[in-house]
This record gives C-alpha cells, structure tokens and sequence, in this order.
C-alpha cells in the first residue's frame, strides 16, 4: 500500500492515494505500479516542460519542470486526467475534452464512432450532435429502406463505449445532444427513461431562444427535418417542455444547452456554428475540436480567512502556461483534430474546492455574500489568464487563427479560450477538496462506480477542523453525519456552523443558479453544473430552474433529484442507504 505521505513533499489522503494506485500511476507490462505519486508529478511536470524547447533552451525546461512540479505536488492546480495518465509515456494523447460531427451517410457516421474509440482509448471523452441525422423511417432512396434514426444510431455509439476503456483505465464517456426542432425529439427525450439505458451517455436538448419564446406564449412549435428543411410535425411547445421536465425529474435526463447563448460567445465564428459539447457540458467545441483543463484548488489560497491573491495571481498565470505547453506535448487522434487544436489552441481553467473555500471564509453558500466572493473570484482567474495568455502571445505568438476568425478579441492572445468550469469529481479527490463550485454533496458519504469494484469512504474534515477550533466536541456529529450525511436534527450544533455546512439538497436552486450565473460571467467556456435537488422536489421545481437557466443567460444546465434512480455514484451517508448524486468523472 502507497503511503499517505511521500517524502515530506505531497500529502495525499487514503482515498487519493487509493484511485492514483488504480488509475493514474505507471504500470508495467505485468499490471504492477512502478511509481510513486511523487514521480508520477516528475513524469507530468517534465513532460509538459519539455514543451518549452520550442521556443526556449533546455534551461529553461529545467526551470519550469521545477516550478510545474511545486504546483502539482503542493496540490494547488491538477490538470484534466489524461494529461495525468498520459504524459511522458508513448504516443501520449492529453486533453479530456472532444467533439465529433455526426454527418448523415453511414461512412461518416461510423468514420466518426471509430475516431470516437481512439479518443476514449486514450482518455478523452467525446460530444456528438445527432441532429444531422435524417429521422426514423425515413426512406432511403438509394436502398428503398429506412433509416434508423438518431437514437438507434446513438445505442451504437453507447454500446461500442462499453468495450472501450478510457486510457484503458476507465469506461468511456460521451455526450449526446439532439436539438428542439428534430423529428424524433419526442423519442430523444424518452431514450434514458429505462434505468439502464444510455449508461454511457449524458444527454442534452440542444434549445434555440426562439423554442422559448414559443413556450412563454404557448405557441406551435415546428419540428424540420434536418435534410429538406420540410416540417413534419407541428407540436405545441409546451408539450415538448413538459416531456423535458417530466424526465429530468424521473432520472436527471436530459439537460438542456442553450445553442444561441453558446454561439453568442463563439470565439471563432467564421469557422463554424458551436453545435455540441464535452460530455460533462463545460466545453462547446466546434467539431474535431478539443480541450485540455486544469483546475486550481482555491480551498488552498485561503489565509487567515482571506484570499491570498498575491499567490493565487502566481498560479493562474503558471497554470496558463502549463495548459498551453500541453497542447505542443500531446499527441492527437488524427491530423484533422491535431490542427484544430492547435488553430485555436483552446484551454479551459477552472477551480474546485469553492464550498471548503467559503466553509474557511466563514460565508454560507446560500448567502449574497457567496455569490459576489465567488464572482469576485472568477473575475480575478479570467483576467490574470487572459493577461497571461496575452504575455504567451508576445513570447509565441497568438493562436493561428486568431486573426482571420477571432471575435471580440481585441488584444492578440495565445489561446481562443481560457477558463472553464469543469466538474473535477476525480481531481478533487487527489486534491482532497470539494468539487467544483458545487456545495457539499454531503458531510459524509460512498463514492460508489469511480473504482470498479471499490467504494470510498469520505467525511468532511474541513467541519471537523472546524468544529475543533470552536472547540466543539466532534465525536457525536461524526456518528450523526455517518448516518445521515448532515448536520440537521442535531441540537448541539449552532445554527451559524449548520449554514456554513448545508448539503446541496438542502440549498434552495436558486442560490445554485446564482453561483452558477457569477462564474459563468467571467468564464470564456462553460460551467458544469448538477443542481441535486431533494427527493420531495417537484417537476414544477425542474421547471423553474429549467426556465431560469435560460433566463439567466447560462450556457447549459442539469438537475438530479435524490433516489430518481438505483445506480448512482455518491451516497449519502457511509452507513445509510440514502442515494443521490450524478456527477461526472473529470
């Protein structure tokens, strides 16, 4: 068994240590690990450093395979999985983030699932749109046959990611969006119903403003097929509505992307129409484009209950540089996607442990006061990276494409997009922190389906920690938040420590919409964003958080209610049977 603490230099938690040891360490040909967390960091730092040759000497790869190295192993910045598996080894594909057309002609559609297979063979999760697709039973000229439709040809693409491991290491994962006005909507949005359908999928409806707008009126809605633009169905728009909620609120599917706010904000429009996303919604991509990711635990920068921005500026400037020497040490799937990816040279930086952050800062999550600290926050990220890129433009030059294609970029810089806000269930683990911007899931509960065949065990230290400067004894909330996964019905707790740890559940959406809405101001990509809602909730309440999400202007949304389905992957409460969250995996 690894040891938690590895030459003095990197503390690293049990459960850490326990997915490093069955994913992210270097294995040789019989399966056995053959490094340490320590030298894993080595591997990584030296790998991307390496990329500065192109425009520097080997001294100074030297010195920034030092500095890449203290971030790693301080745990302050982790990059997106692939970068962790793969650096320094053969052939090594990087980044987590692809989207991959689906044209409607067989060659394309199966050109398209093989290229998807080399993606998750290497580690990166893929986004299709399937609204290209001609609708079910539609005749084909050429064989006098019908065509199967776009979510027969989705249960391809589900099956063949079941025998396909992501880096070999972890099953694949996928998003699949069909838009509002496709013939076979109605089917699309039913797909998932089954519990064990689409066990590889994340599914989405890709929503224009102008379903909207039909929906406040009540209006007709037309449904077009994809190939002559004819109408085939005029439906009201409610009724489509209400089938989205119906069965968000039954099992947490479908989402919603919101198409024209994402094309709004397209960095590069002339190249084409952003249609699709990752599979955890943070990165609209155009096709063949990809995206590595970072993210910075901002738990860490927390200093005598105040931001030390000095150092955080620090690490976002260097975490910067790091995703852009990823892009020139990875390797790519094909050409096409290759020089996509370096045209635009896409990044996306976001952070995780926001809910330990505002628990140190003394500041509720469900508080006016967290929703500005967090915008404060965002901002601060999105500007020293944009500085940063702008400085990596000077030094390397701006990003190819940037000025024939960019738009609303008035400076030249090194990358189309800078930050994101990615889901880091996996990352936060190595960085022993709370996912994401998201609240605590629970104060104690299983992590079930990240390792196969393994359940991890977690309690919230930054409450213990608390409650032992409060100088409140931690032995009986231990035994409670074990059961029951918080801390409510507990007496002895003052209520100014129960707002400090509520549980997501226990958080009004609003104030999730809210967070959501303040990173999403300053992030040039997405946020990734589960809404976990309580097992009593409403299809009325996926409504409202539904409508509001489109009002609020965000690029995307999901919610996921308490025990809406059998197999999950947090339960909360270690000795309980209570289930709930749906999180994704990067």
């Amino acid at each position: 068994m690894l040891q938690a603490k590895t030459n003095g230099k990197v503390l690293l938690s049990k459960n850490a240590l326990k997915v490093l040891e069955s994913r992210y360490l270097k294995r040789n040909t019989f399966g056995k690990v053959t490094e340490t967390p320590l030298e894993m960091f080595q591997r990584v730092s030296k790998a991307v450093a390496q990329a500065e040759l192109c425009w520097g000497s080997n001294t100074d790869v030297k010195v920034w395979e030092e500095k890449f190295y203290r971030m790693l192993t301080a745990l302050h910045f982790l990059p997106n999985s692939p970068t962790l598996m793969n650096a320094g080894l053969s052939a090594p594909q990087l980044s987590a983030c692809f989207v991959l057309p689906v044209e409607d002609h067989l060659k394309d559609i199966f050109s398209s699932l093989k290229l998807a297979a080399l993606v998750q063979k290497s580690g990166g999760g893929t986004g299709f749109n399937f609204s290209h697709l001609r609708p079910k039973n539609d005749l084909l000229i050429h064989t006098q046959g019908q065509a199967s439709g776009p979510v027969a040809f989705m249960k391809i693409f589900n099956t063949a990611t079941t025998y396909i491991k992501q880096g070999g290491k972890r099953r694949g994962a996928n998003m699949g969006i069909l838009n509002i006005d496709h013939p076979d909507i109605e089917e699309f949005i039913c797909c998932k119903r089954r519990e064990n359908a689409f066990t590889n999928f994340n599914i989405s409806i890709g929503i224009y403003d102008h379903f909207m707008n039909a929906l406040q009126v009540d209006g007709d809605w037309l449904l077009i097929h994809p190939r002559t633009g004819a109408i085939t169905k005029v439906v009201k728009a409610k009724h489509l509505w209400n089938l989205i909620i119906e069965n968000a609120w039954s099992g947490g599917d479908p989402g919603l992307i919101f198409l024209d706010t994402i094309n709004q904000f397209n960095p590069t429009p002339s190249l084409g129409t952003i249609e699709a996303t990752n599979p955890c919604g943070e990165v609209p991509l155009l096709p063949y484009e990809a995206c590595n990711l970072g993210s910075i635990n901002v738990a860490a920068f927390i200093k005598q209950k105040k931001f030390d921005w000095p150092a955080l500026e620090q690490t976002v400037i260097l975490a910067t540089r790091f995703l852009d020497n990823v892009i020139e040490a990875s390797e790519f799937p094909s050409l096409r996607i290759k020089n996509m990816v370096k045209g635009n040279r896409k990044i996306g930086l976001g952070v995780m442990g926001w809910a330990e952050a505002l628990s140190k800062l003394e500041i509720p999550y469900d508080s006016n006061h967290a929703v500005e600290t967090g915008r404060t926050l965002m901002r601060f990220i999105a500007e020293k990276s944009l500085t940063a890129s702008y400085m990596l433009a000077r030094e390397r030059g701006p990003f190819t494409n940037w000025q024939k294609h960019a738009s609303n970029q008035h400076i030249p810089v090194r990358n189309a997009t800078r930050t994101c806000i990615a889901p880091t269930g996996t990352i936060s683990i190595l960085a022993n922190t709370s996912s994401s911007i998201e609240p605590y899931f629970a104060l104690a509960y299983r992590r079930q389906h990240i390792l196969e065949g393994s359940t991890l065990y977690e309690s919230n230290n930054t409450l213990l920690e608390y409650l032992k400067q409060k100088h409140i004894d931690p032995a009986g909330v231990i035994s409670h938040i074990e059961k029951t996964g918080t801390l409510r019905g507990m007496k002895s707790i003052p209520s100014s420590v129960k707002a400090l740890f509520k549980t997501a559940p226990e958080i009004h959406p609003s104030w999730h919409l809210k967070h959501q809405k303040a990173f999403q101001e300053f992030t040039d990509n997405a946020v990734s964003k589960t809404i976990n809602l309580p097992q009593k909730a409403k299809p009325s309440d996926v409504h409202d958080i539904y409508f509001s999400a489109w009002e609020m202007k965000l690029k995307g949304i999901t919610i996921f209610r308490l025990n809406s389905r059998k197999k999950q992957v947090l339960d909360s409460g270690i000795k309980s049977d209570v289930k709930s969250c749906k999180v994704c995996i990067e």
